[in-house]
């Protein structure tokens, strides 16, 4: 209707005041003259041509109306359709429902981006959500199992009253050093998926040092060489985590290795602009499709479950995995061709 109004005003403007109202043409003959037989030439004014175009200008301009109404709604609703379902998938997800996708057809448009761009968002929070839920339970089985060997001992202790106190105390503290280590590493694998910590230059051949250190009477006792090359490979982070992982892969090397004369190899190297750590060891040859899933909570290979004062919880790599994440970095796992593991930390360098 604006345009059309605009049109009508455009032909005023620039054509119509332009036509005058009294015509004198030399056709006409003049007041008082002879006046011919023949019906004169009629030349219409400014009062005739808005009277023959006026009716007609308004039935158009009431057909614009009409059409315009009906074709805007009927466009807008093939417009909107999309937006309808995407509008539909919010409410389902609202709901609880994280498994509907939208999977929107057509062409590559803003409405096909948007509904991709969603069901993206729905899976991976769908992914993060079920992995949240596995980590609890698993969470829970693992804290509950020294709550119940304390409750059994604590039972036996009761039923038995010639039991050995000082037996039954080494055993209580035993269990429960066992779950205060256990929520200790979960709090520290809540704090590197935080990424909430403060970042200094960090050497990671010097971290590898004092693991090694720190672990040499462990690799001693298991009669595991331990080794430790490069040179200095800096990167920001923080000192505390970052010790951790390396002690952490130390550890699960020296521990998950053969009885007797393996060795374990830590090399710390700056390559480019990244920090490059590896730990290798020997041992067992691991199955392929085991690899992959060693930095899951709770994941334990039916070869790396050990009965031992060192048996652990499943969260060794798991912490690795989360400190590399929160520092930006890749974790790589490459089962060894004559057995054992290798272990390659790639965290952003720092002149």
């Amino acid at each position: 209707m604006l345009a059309g109004g605009l049109l009508l005003g455009t032909v005023w403007v620039f054509l119509l005041r332009y036509v005058p109202e009294v015509i004198d043409s030399p056709e006409l003959p003049a007041p008082g003259r002879f006046r011919p037989p023949v019906p004169a030439t009629f030349v219409p004014n400014r009062s005739d041509l808005l009277r023959a175009f006026g009716p007609r200008a308004a039935a158009v301009l009431v057909l614009l109306l009409i059409f315009g109404l009906l074709g805007g709604w009927i466009l807008a609703g093939r417009m909107l359709a999309p937006l309808n379902r995407i509008t539909h998938a919010v409410r389902v997800t609202a709901d609880g429902s994280l498994s509907h996708r939208i999977r929107l057809e057509g062409r590559a448009d803003e409405f096909r981006q948007l509904s991709d761009a969603f069901d993206s968002m729905l899976g991976q929070l769908e992914a993060n959500i079920a992995e949240q839920q596995r980590f609890a339970a698993n969470a829970s089985h693992e804290l509950r199992t020294p709550l119940a060997i304390s409750r059994a001992l604590l039972d036996v202790a009761r039923t038995d009253p010639g039991h050995d106190p000082g037996e039954l105390l080494d055993r209580l503290s035993a269990v429960n050093e066992r779950a205060i280590d256990l929520t200790q590493a979960l709090l520290l694998l809540s704090r590197g998926e935080r990424g909430n910590f403060t970042r200094a230059s960090v050497d990671l051949s010097l971290l590898a040092e004092e693991a090694a250190e720190t672990l040499l009477p462990l690799a001693e006792g298991r009669r595991i060489t331990l080794d430790v090359t490069g040179g200095t490979a800096l990167t920001s982070g923080s000192a505390e985590l970052l010790l951790r992982m390396v002690t952490n892969l130390v550890q699960n090397a020296i521990v998950h290795n053969l009885p007797a004369g393996g060795t374990v190899t830590v090399h710390a190297e700056a390559h480019g602009g990244t920090s490059v750590l590896r730990v290798e060891n020997t041992g067992r040859r691991l199955p392929p499709e085991l690899v992959p899933t060693l930095t899951e909570p709770f994941r334990r290979g039916t070869d790396r479950v050990r009965a031992d004062e060192h048996a652990g919880a499943g969260l060794g790599l798991a912490i690795v995995h989360s400190i590399v994440r929160a520092h930006d970095g890749t974790l790589d796992l490459v089962p060894g061709p004559a057995g054992g593991l290798l272990v390659t930390v790639r965290l952003p360098g720092t002149p």
